[in-house]
Parts: structure tokens; C-alpha cells; sequence
């Protein structure tokens, strides 16, 4: 995290697709010590994915998080509706590897998973390695993501 003291508060939200995944998960930060700031949902009945997403994205910009974790079936909806936010960086990832380069080289403060394609325990090892990597400082890497918060107009 960066070098001020890390934030303790951890943003988590899932559609229908995600619950069970978040459920584990939100347990599993507890368990690490984190506070967790649960924006929904609070079953399996079916709701909209985005409407998640947005709720995460607006609580990290009024500064309720540091970081994020998002869940739908596959990943790829929360992920798109929270990156349309100029404050998120959010990744889907399915791996360690993936998950550690996230944060490394992209600064990632959302991780997002897929309910039906990731299981528990590899989500677990990934949210460990997401919230345990420091990004990269310096050089090419911040360079990158200083680009990702100010994109050329009309391009």
C-alpha cells in the first residue's frame, strides 16, 4: 500500500453471481483484521451488476476505502462498470501471477472475481497477494498509470 499508514477498510460488493464468493471473502478479511464495508448484495435474488459497481467506485472516491473487491458470475461486468470511474483501476484476475502484476504495474485498488469461474480458495490466495503488494513506484509503472487517469481527448 502506499507509505502513509494503510487504510484498514476494505470496500466488498457482489450481484447474484458473486454472493456466495463475497460472502467467504468478506469472512476471510475479518479474519485478517480489515473492516469491511458491505455494499451488497444480500442474497441470490437477481439484480444488475453496474448498480454494484457503482456503489463501490462512488465509496472509495468519498474516501470510505483504500481498496476494493468486486464479484459477479464472471468478473468482467463489475470490472467494466467500476473502470468507468477515473479514481478506479480495478482488475479482473484469475491467478497469482495476475493478481501480483495487477498491483505491481497497475497500481490495481479494486480487484474484481468471477463467482462462477474462480474457486474460494485460489480467490482467497488472490485477495491475500492484491492486498499485500505495493505498487511499483517510479519509472515506467507510474508513468502508465499517471496515463490511465488523464487519457488524450477524442482519441
Amino acid at each position: 500500500m502506499s507509505s502513509k499508514e494503510p487504510s484498514k477498510t476494505i470496500a466488498i460488493a457482489s450481484d447474484h453471481g458473486g454472493y456466495e464468493l463475497k460472502v467467504e471473502l468478506k469472512k476471510d478479511l475479518m479474519d485478517m483484521g480489515y473492516t469491511v464495508l458491505d455494499l451488497g448484495s444480500d442474497s441470490l435474488e437477481s439484480v444488475d451488476y453496474p448498480d454494484f459497481g457503482y456503489a463501490l467506485a462512488g465509496a472509495m472516491k468519498e474516501g470510505k476505502a483504500e481498496r476494493g473487491v468486486l464479484i459477479c458470475g464472471s468478473g468482467i461486468g463489475v470490472s467494466i462498470a467500476a473502470n468507468r470511474h477515473a479514481e478506479i483501476r480495478a482488475a479482473l484476475v484469475h491467478d497469482a501471477l495476475g493478481t501480483r502484476l495487477s498491483r505491481q504495474h497497475n497500481d490495481a485498488n479494486v480487484v474484481c472475481f468471477g463467482g462462477r469461474t474462480i474457486g474460494p480458495e485460489v480467490a482467497r490466495d488472490c485477495l491475500k497477494i492484491f492486498l499485500e503488494t505495493e505498487f511499483e513506484k517510479g519509472g515506467r509503472h507510474s508513468r502508465r498509470v499517471d496515463k490511465l487517469s488523464d487519457p488524450p481527448k477524442g482519441k
